[in-house]
């Protein structure tokens, strides 16, 4: 099964170095599957040539808002129409989660109660699932497209997990960052970030996630998603 990956951010050096790109880090968050993955960088401008150019879409987290009406955003929304009325199945995280939320009818915004970063847990509904994901946003959904149902939460996030039927499934959190890519990130940014939360993200970093229940959960997913 072929799996295109969406890229909508690079990791800023000296990290990418250290840790990889965003597409790499998702090429091994699902490294046990039996998937091939091809990268584009639409944050550049490289778009696929056809929404039928692979079995699945993932599409990666970014710096920038969903909000925000550049060039390659616009036609990012296009194309996940596109993809969504073939009923080719779509990942989305963070950014995905949100551009695709909006893209679909939904509408995203600066949340006023500021940024969540470091691992949290979240409450699955209909499940006794309580995912551990790291987390690093400020943006979120704030009003869901028609076709989707919020299937998990947490005190901060209300719409943190989508399902949009076997059409789409969306995660605000990033289940492809390691502790260790989290903690080198918080330690390049922490002059913009609030103290206390990097004083709270610090004193959690060491609770264990929830990686590879995530992983199953992501490629079960585009298995059970895609079209015969």
């Amino acid at each position: 099964m072929k799996i295109g990956i969406l890229q909508t951010g690079h990791v800023v050096e000296p990290l990418r170095s250290k840790h990889g790109n965003f597409n790499t880090m998702f090429e091994k968050l699902l490294a046990a599957e039996d998937f091939e993955f091809v990268s584009y960088p639409v944050i550049d401008g490289h778009f696929p040539a056809s929404a039928e150019t692979a079995d699945g879409w993932l599409i990666t987290g970014s710096a920038s808002s969903s909000y925000e009406q550049l060039d390659w955003i616009v036609e990012l929304e296009d194309f996940i129409r596109s993809v969504y009325a073939r009923s080719i199945p779509i990942v989305g995280i963070c950014f995905g989660h949100q551009i695709l939320a909006q893209a679909l009818g939904g509408k995203v915004e600066k949340f006023t109660g500021g940024w969540s970063i470091g691992n949290q847990q979240y409450q699955l509904h209909n499940s006794a699932e309580n995912p551990r994901i790291v987390a690093w946003h400020q943006d979120q959904v704030t009003q869901l497209p028609e076709d989707a149902q919020c299937i998990g939460s947490s005190d901060f996030c209300e719409n943190a997990f989508l399902l949009y039927g076997k059409k789409a499934y969306s995660v605000q959190a990033h289940p492809e960052f390691s502790v260790e890519f989290a903690k080198d990130l918080m330690a390049l940014r922490r002059e913009n970030l609030p103290a206390e939360l990097v004083q709270a993200a610090a004193a959690n970093f060491d609770a264990d996630l929830d990686t590879a229940a995530m992983a199953e959960t992501i490629a079960r997913f585009f298995k059970t998603g895609r079209r015969e």
